[in-house]
């Protein structure tokens, strides 16, 4: 279990760095692209992809794509949600994502139906109207908040499909990652680039450094979980409701304790049934 928890902290970590990136003076965007860096070094030296797969013609070229651009998309509006709604609650959308994933099991993978999957998607749907609640934010700025929010949940339930299928025409995910990390830097440096020779984003020391960081920790919570998988490999469900469960705890305890942020009854409702969701959707899944 040590490797989920290595792997739940540099989650809600990553949350941290960006909740922390503009106090910091620290331009996200150029955090970000530099990220990729770090994380396509890291699993160059540490998974060692092979490529030859890449080459097969049944190769998913356009879903590698898509993923590639997807993941410094995500990871922007990740940024912002975390801004305006908070490390919990973004914490909780990223970790319900696993609702539409699992409504993508069940329509485009074949994934068998059953009542405790069912009972843990009926709950977590309840747990996400629970944390969209935010009565306690008024006018414009109230109304910032549910959106980064959905794009989150959404977001994060798109590149686990994109996962899916990449998994399912048989590239290995060492492969994958290095592709996906490869085009996420590229097509980053190119916008930064770019923005910066229009003088509209002066490239610095601080965000490079800071992306790194960012990539290093982001990278951690890949190899974690992947050594908790293979470290618990008659039991992924197990690995999967607890990794699930920690990063709600987690988050919940960081942005409380940590940063202060406000929890309505809703709020504190959504974040019990998220919990118990996710346990049912694993016992599902056992």
């Amino acid at each position: 279990m040590l490797y989920v928890l290595l792997a739940a902290c540099c989650s809600v970590l990553v949350s941290v760095l960006l909740k922390l990136a503009r106090r910091h003076d620290i331009d996200v965007a150029q955090a970000v692209g530099w990220n990729y860096l770090a994380a396509s070094v890291l699993c160059w030296f540490l998974f060692k992809p092979q490529f030859g797969s890449l080459i097969e013609p049944y190769a998913p070229k356009l879903s590698l794509l898509g993923l590639g651009v997807m993941l410094p998309t995500l990871f922007l509006v990740l940024a912002v949600s975390v801004r305006r709604g908070g490390i919990v609650l973004t914490d909780i959308a990223q970790r319900l994502s696993l609702l539409l994933s699992l409504l993508a099991a069940f329509l485009l993978f074949g994934e068998t139906v059953s009542a405790l999957k069912l009972a843990g998607l009926a709950l977590g749907l309840l747990a996400v109207l629970g944390i969209l609640w935010r009565p306690q934010v008024a006018g414009a700025a109230g109304g910032a908040v549910w959106p980064a929010l959905l794009a989150v949940w959404a977001g994060f339930a798109l590149i686990d499909v994109m996962l899916k299928q990449i998994a399912a025409a048989g590239t290995p995910f060492a492969d994958s990652l290095q592709v996906s990390f490869g085009i996420a830097f590229v097509g980053m440096a190119l916008w930064l680039g770019i923005r910066a020779a229009l003088g509209r984003g002066r490239l610095t020391l601080r965000s490079a450094l800071a992306g790194l960081l960012l990539g290093a920790v982001n990278f951690g919570n890949i190899l974690f979980y992947v050594q908790a998988h293979r470290a618990l490999s008659a039991q992924p469900a197990v690995v999967f409701a607890t990794m699930n469960i920690s990063v709600v705890v987690l988050g919940t305890l960081v942005g409380v304790f940590a940063f202060r942020e406000p929890l309505s009854r809703l709020n504190r409702a959504g974040i019990a049934l998220a919990i118990l969701a996710i346990g049912l959707i694993a016992l599902g899944r056992a």
